[in-house]
């Protein structure tokens, strides 16, 4: 027990040296957070065959993600960082696929919906499927992601597969402006930005409980609370 009259001096150090390390938990960057190995220990559980081995480099990562200097700071960031993953390792098959498996077969007007987004027009000879790490989809995001970004994306959708950088811009675009807004609602919030009409509310089960399990993974690997409302 320490006494306050004895111990004064300690028990301040001891309570600065509290405060100092909360700071440096919330001080903590994305970069700091998201280490080569914790992003080696999600693409080394993909088939050594997959393409997106060679194309999702931690590397492309980090550089994408000076372009959304935002990411991370709607909550915790470590938080942050495991749904965001967690997300993305639904999606690609721990960064296996690159497109979206039955894609490049899908019409070109399965993804396309120019009436509600006329100033997106979608390019006949070009289909807006699922591609990169949260598997960017419909004319509408293609055109707003590539004004951002700064690419083509209604009439070169496929930069998306080809650029790595770009390819982690899109889904980091996307993330702030449709999922961020709701994160501190809870990880079933973020399922429904992404997913939810699908996958939500009894739509598909697996797939929720894939997700949250990928979630609370990450989680427990970066030392954070997973928090509540889990499941869509």
């Amino acid at each position: 027990m320490l006494f306050p009259n004895m111990m004064k001096g300690l028990l301040t150090v001891f309570v600065v040296g509290i405060l100092a390390g909360s700071m440096s938990v919330k001080a903590q960057s994305v970069a700091d957070i998201v280490t080569d190995e914790f992003y080696n220990g999600i693409i080394d559980q993909s088939d050594p065959g997959c393409a997106g081995r060679n194309f999702y480099t931690w590397n492309a990562f980090l550089e994408a993600l000076e372009s959304f200097p935002e990411f991370g700071t709607a909550d915790d960031p470590r938080r942050e960082a495991a749904a965001f993953f967690a997300h993305v390792t639904h999606e690609t098959g721990h960064l296996c696929y690159i497109e979206e498996i039955a894609g490049p077969d899908s019409p070109n007007s399965e993804y396309c919906d120019d009436e509600d987004f006329p100033q997106y027009p979608c390019n006949p000879d070009k289909s807006y499927y699922g591609r990169g790490p949260i598997q960017l989809s419909w004319n509408s995001n293609y055109g707003q992601a590539g004004e951002r970004i700064g690419f083509d994306g209604l009439n070169s959708p496929e930069t998306v597969a080809d650029d790595p950088v770009i390819s982690f811009e899109t889904a980091l675009w996307y993330w702030v402006n449709v999922v961020q807004p709701v994160i501190g609602q809870g990880f079933s919030e973020t399922i429904r930005a992404i997913n939810g009409p699908i996958e939500c509310d009894s739509g598909n089960p697996p797939a929720v409980e894939a997700r949250v399990s990928y979630y609370i993974d990450y989680c427990n690997q970066l030392g954070v609370d997973p928090g509540p409302n889990l499941r869509c």
